[in-house]
């Protein structure tokens, strides 16, 4: 019996080892780098597949990051993460055979960190026992999304009271150059509800990221939020890949069962560096020089986003529009796919009216689903109040309307300076959106119209 077992137990270990032999790597080729183009290397190694994180060693042993993009003959093309200084004709190249991987954990919170995890806010990240994840990822299925039936308080008046997103929504904030997104951002990051804030800041002036960390989020923000900031003038692909890495550490947040806020600034400097990037590769131009893939590809990372069975991730958008063009591919081609949109006017902010949201252009697609019938009805008593008071405006500021001629456009013209006052907020106010919806069912109780 004991020569039986012994033998089973000899086989067992075998086996075992064989297994491990098997499935051990005990060799790696190098390949070598045959033509380099701007940000565009050709390299010629076996094994390499769509999306694998490379290494390229320059002369003086520093090993540069690129990702594989496309395949040409039987050459390779990766396209550097970072600049290529000090590569050459034969630089050796090695892969890890896996896509670009970052480490998350709860030591993220509150940390300043580059698209592929590492720390750019100076500070020592320690991060032994982090579970380490692929920066994309397919989104979740059509029936695994639970349906969004509970509120998001973002503690901004003007969006918890007329524009009410739900948890797991995405919506869109379309706005010009200057009229306020990052200082309205930083109000959502501070105030919110969520249990954790990721902010993606793409193509930002490096002095700016400074200025919203220390300015618009604040110490109270920042205790709970994740940075993952790209600055301008680094190259397109590392600048592509800053949303990809932002939406990976929410997903890491949700599945751990917490309410997480994305605020993306901004989705347009994001899909100008994807045009960069398919361009360099050799696809044709469509549209404003956009390849057809960037489209293609706002789709599936703006859908990663939304409720799972363990958490709920809320997705803020910022949309540049150049020349307040709202027809721009960009701002056409999110509009479509996200649950409603937020108008930041120029206008409104030229009368020195913050957060310069235009209310009667903007639009929650979910909101008669989650509020109740008494906000609903409030709501929609203040909207056509605006409505009418902004059709007769121009008849009041030249003193042409005559009181009493319209009962209706006398309560407009009676409620509008408080109105106002109500949409109006300061950055360093605080509320809730009990108090919000308080506020309004209040103000519209005997309100007819």
């Amino acid at each position: 019996m004991l020569e039986q077992s012994t033998e089973k137990s000899i086989e067992y270990v075998k086996k075992q080892a064989f297994e491990i032999i098997n499935s051990t790597k005990l060799y790696s080729y190098k390949g070598s780098v045959s033509k380099l183009l701007g940000l565009t290397v050709d390299v010629k190694l076996p094994g390499l597949k769509i999306g694998d994180l490379c290494f390229i060693e320059t002369y003086e042993g520093e090993k540069k990051p690129a990702e594989v993009v496309a395949f040409k003959g039987e050459s390779a093309q990766l396209l550097l993460l970072y600049d290529g200084s000090g590569i050459g004709q034969g630089s050796l190249v090695t892969t890890t055979g896996t896509s670009i991987s970052i480490p998350m954990g709860d030591f993220l919170l509150g940390r300043l960190i580059s698209p592929l995890g590492e720390p750019i806010d100076g500070k020592p990240m320690d991060t032994s026992g982090a579970k380490w994840v692929s920066i994309d990822n397919p989104p979740p299925g059509a029936f695994d999304r639970p349906i969004i039936k509970t509120m998001f308080s973002t503690g901004v008046r003007a969006i918890d009271s007329l524009l009410t997103l739900g948890a797991g929504q995405r919506m869109g904030l379309f706005a010009g150059s200057g009229v306020g997104k990052s200082t309205m951002l930083g109000m959502i990051a501070r105030n919110s509800d969520a249990d954790v804030n990721v902010v993606a800041l793409i193509g930002e002036r490096g002095r700016e990221v400074k200025e919203f960390v220390e300015n618009s989020l604040g110490d109270v923000g920042m205790k709970k939020s994740v940075l993952v900031c790209s600055t301008g003038d680094q190259p397109p692909l590392i600048r592509q890949k800053c949303l990809m890495a932002a939406t990976a550490v929410c997903e890491y947040f949700r599945d751990r069962g917490k309410k997480v806020f994305l605020m993306t600034d901004t989705v347009t400097r994001c899909a100008m560096a994807g045009r960069e990037v398919g361009l360099s590769i050799g696809e044709p131009p469509t549209i404003k020089g956009y390849p057809p893939s960037i489209f293609s590809w706002l789709q599936k990372v703006l859908e990663r986003t939304g409720n799972s069975n363990l958490g709920s991730i809320t997705a803020l958008y910022t949309v540049l529009m150049e020349g307040d063009d709202i027809n721009d591919p960009v701002v056409d081609t999110v509009r479509g796919i996200v649950d409603g949109h937020i108008f930041l006017s120029r206008k409104i902010a030229e009368m020195n009216h913050y957060p310069a949201i235009d209310v009667l252009g903007s639009v929650s697609r979910l909101f008669t689903e989650i509020v109740t019938e008494e906000h609903k009805q409030a709501a929609y008593k203040m909207r056509k109040l605006m409505a009418l008071y902004r059709e007769n405006k121009d008849l009041i500021d030249v003193g042409m309307y005559n009181a009493g001629s319209n009962p209706k456009l006398d309560i407009a013209i009676e409620l509008m300076p408080q109105i106002n006052a109500f949409l109006q907020q300061r950055t360093s106010d605080s509320v809730t959106m009990e108090n919000t919806i308080a506020t309004l069912i209040s103000m519209m109780k005997d309100v007819d119209i």
